[in-house]
C-alpha cells in the first residue's frame, strides 16, 4: 500500500453501512467478582499492561472518555456520538448467553429499555465457552455451553424484544444476527431452522443469519443454513511472517537489544497482517468484510500474546478505504456492509475510542476512509509514546 492520504469514497458511499463490533464488559457483574475479585472489569487489565520491548505500545489509556462505566447512560450516549460524527452506522454488541444464563447484559439491556442512544444496532452471540485462559479453551471452565433445540427456541425467544427494535440493524428488512464460532455449534442448520420460524411467528418476518469467521474461514454459510460470512480482522490464518522467529530477532536478543520476552509472543508488522488479509480469494457466497485498527492482547497475557506492530491511522485508513471500493463494487443495496474490529477491546489494543497516543486518529481515518466530513473540534491531541 501507498504511503499517502487515501481518498475519500464518494459516488456510492451513502449506502454503505460500517459496523463496529462492540464489547459491553466494562461493569461489574458477581461473576466476575468471584472469578477474578471484587470490582473487576476489563480496565484492570489495561491499566496494568506493560511494554514487553523496545517501540512496543503499551499500555493504551482512554481519552475522552477515559476509564468508563457502561451503567452510565451518558457514556453510551457519548460514544454513539463519537460513532455518528465519525461515520459509523452502528454497533454490533456481543450477547452472552450460557443456557438460558445471560452475563454482561445490562448496557444492552438498558439500550433496549430506554430507546436511547438512538444509534443503530445488532447482535452477535459470543458463544464461546468463558474460562481462566481467556481464550474460549477447555481448560477451567467458567461457563460451559449446553447446545439442544429446547435451549435454542428460548434464546431466540428472548431476543425477540431486540429483533423488533425499530434501530436494530436490517438487511432487506430482516434483522441481522451473528454467531461468533458457529463451528462450536453440534448443529447449526437446526439452530439456524429453529430461530427462522420463531422469529417468523413472532411477525418479524425473515431472519438474516451471519457466522463470523473467528476461527475458521472455510464454510459455506448455505451449508449451515446461514447467509453469510463476516470477515473477522485479524484473520488468524494469515498475520504475516513472525518477526520473533527472524534470525535479525534472535541475534539483537543475543546482544540485549530485545528481552527474552520476545520470543514468547506473537510479533508481526500490520502491514504484513494486511496484505494477506487482502489476498485471500473471494467467495461465492456473501462475505461481509473487515477491518482492524490494530492488535495487542498483550495486556490480557504476560505470553502467548499476539501482537500487531506499526499499526497506525494513516495504514488502517488505506485498508478501509481499499475494503469500501471492494464493498461498492461487489455487494449491492443492503448488503454493502463493513464490519470494524473493534469498537472498544483495549485489552485488545483494538479500539477506535480515542487514547492519550493516537488522539482522534483512528477515528478520523474512519471518517476519511468512509467520506464522511470530519468533526471540527477534536478534545485530545495525540501526545508521544513512550520508549
Amino acid at each position: 500500500m501507498q504511503n499517502k492520504p487515501p481518498d475519500p469514497v464518494s459516488d456510492t458511499n451513502a449506502a454503505l453501512r460500517a459496523i463496529a463490533f462492540y464489547l459491553p464488559q466494562y461493569h461489574p457483574v458477581p461473576e466476575n467478582d468471584a472469578w477474578w475479585g471484587t470490582g473487576f472489569t476489563e480496565w484492570r487489565n489495561v491499566a496494568k499492561a506493560k511494554p514487553l520491548f523496545p517501540g512496543h505500545y503499551q499500555p493504551h489509556q482512554p481519552a475522552d472518555l477515559g476509564f468508563y462505566d457502561l451503567r452510565v447512560p451518558e457514556v453510551r450516549a457519548a460514544q454513539a456520538d463519537l460513532a455518528r460524527a465519525h461515520g459509523i452506522h452502528g454497533f454490533c454488541y456481543y450477547h452472552y448467553w450460557f443456557n438460558g444464563r445471560r452475563i454482561l447484559e445490562r448496557p444492552f439491556n438498558e439500550v433496549l429499555a430506554s430507546g436511547e442512544p438512538d444509534f443503530p444496532f445488532c447482535l452477535c452471540w459470543a458463544n464461546e465457552n468463558w474460562s481462566r485462559a481467556w481464550n474460549g479453551g477447555e481448560t477451567d471452565l467458567l461457563l460451559a455451553q449446553q447446545y439442544s433445540a429446547a435451549d435454542d427456541l428460548a434464546h431466540i425467544q428472548s431476543l425477540l424484544p431486540a429483533l423488533s427494535d425499530e434501530r436494530y440493524i436490517r438487511i432487506d428488512g430482516k434483522p441481522l444476527l451473528a454467531v461468533y464460532r458457529t463451528q462450536l455449534m453440534p448443529d447449526p442448520a437446526r439452530t439456524a431452522d429453529i430461530w427462522r420460524e420463531t422469529v417468523a411467528r413472532a411477525g418479524l418476518g425473515e431472519l438474516y443469519l451471519a457466522r463470523v469467521e473467528s476461527f475458521s474461514d472455510d464454510i459455506n454459510p448455505a451449508s449451515i443454513g446461514f447467509d453469510a460470512d463476516i470477515e473477522f480482522a485479524p484473520n488468524w490464518r494469515r498475520l504475516g511472517h513472525p518477526l520473533h522467529r527472524d534470525t535479525l530477532s534472535l541475534w539483537r536478543i543475543k546482544l540485549g537489544l530485545l528481552p527474552q520476552a520476545f520470543l514468547k509472543q506473537t510479533v508481526v508488522k500490520y502491514d504484513s497482517m494486511v496484505k494477506g488479509m487482502l489476498s485471500r480469494p473471494k467467495p461465492a457466497h456473501v462475505r461481509f468484510r473487515g477491518v482492524s485498527p490494530g492488535f495487542d492482547n498483550s495486556a490480557r497475557r504476560a505470553e502467548g500474546a499476539a501482537i500487531l506492530l506499526d499499526a497506525t491511522p494513516q495504514r488502517y485508513a488505506e485498508w478501509l478505504q481499499h475494503i469500501v471500493r471492494d464493498t461498492l463494487n461487489d455487494r449491492q443495496g443492503d448488503e454493502r456492509i463493513v464490519f470494524i474490529n473493534a469498537w472498544n477491546e483495549w485489552a485488545e489494543g483494538n479500539h477506535l475510542e480515542p487514547d492519550l497516543y493516537h488522539g482522534h486518529g483512528f477515528l478520523q481515518a474512519t471518517a476519511q476512509a468512509l467520506g464522511t466530513p470530519l468533526p471540527i473540534r477534536q478534545s485530545h491531541e495525540p501526545r508521544p509514546r513512550p520508549d
